[in-house]
């Protein structure tokens, strides 16, 4: 890995770039067209080769890691070491290993797991959709699976822990949209994470998401659209 001091932290999610069957974001709103244009203009702004960029899922519409390959390589281009997490639309995620052995110099991939760029340790899950209240069976599943996810790489996020802050990404919200407690977010007091990254929000969502500091860990939105599709600066 890379070594530096001083190094920025930078995050953006929810690109969804159109993977080989060209689809745009166009529709959502004039505000999304030339999208990813906008951010590699930002990014070559921002990011230095030494800094860390973030990128907590919907990376690519494609179905297959054949088809999200000129997406993954597009982002591969740009300056810094990228760190994916995948997202609900991140189909073409399917095998870790096959992922990792694809993935261009300078891009890395959190699952059930953890990395060490510079002083700052990575980790992070999917999670979803809060199911408090909720009957479904397969939503709740889904959910206490991710929280076991959480578990694991937060645990091998402090196995290689000395003096390196800790930073998570998570596609989903870990708290609801009143900033409420979840087990996601006791994890991440409990071992001592330093700043969360989401996304996954649009829309009017995206004005109710919580972004501050709670018992002690920095909550940041970074749906791409939330943030006039700029990178947050991540300070900690």
């Amino acid at each position: 890995m890379p070594q530096a001091d001083n190094n920025k932290i930078f995050a953006i999610s929810d690109l969804h770039l159109p993977g080989s069957k060209q689809k745009t974001m166009d529709l959502f709103g004039l505000n999304w067209e030339g999208h990813f244009d906008k951010i590699k203009s930002d990014w070559y702004s921002k990011v230095s080769e030494n800094d860390i960029v973030l990128l907590p899922g919907d990376i690519s519409w494609a179905m297959t890691l054949d088809e999200a390959m000129p997406d993954i390589l597009s982002i591969g281009e740009l300056p810094g070491n990228k760190v994916l997490l995948r997202g609900n639309h991140d189909y073409w995620w399917s095998s870790i290993s096959r992922l990792r052995e694809a993935l261009p110099t300078k891009m890395f991939a959190v699952q059930n797991d953890a990395i060490k760029i510079n002083d700052t340790i990575i980790c992070g899950t999917r999670g979803w959709a809060n199911t408090e209240g909720e009957e479904s069976p397969s939503d709740k599943k889904i959910y206490e699976r991710e929280i076991k996810r959480l578990m694991l790489s937060l645990e091998n996020a402090k196995d290689i822990q000395k003096k390196e802050k800790v930073v998570a990404m998570m596609h989903y919200p870990p708290l609801d949209l009143e900033g409420n407690d979840s087990p996601f977010t006791e994890l991440f007091e409990k071992f001592n994470v330093s700043a969360v990254v989401y996304g996954h929000l649009h829309g009017a969502a995206k004005y109710s998401a919580f972004n501050g500091v709670k018992n002690g860990v920095l909550y940041r939105l970074v749906s791409c659209d939330a943030l006039n599709f700029c990178l947050s600066k991540i300070d900690i």
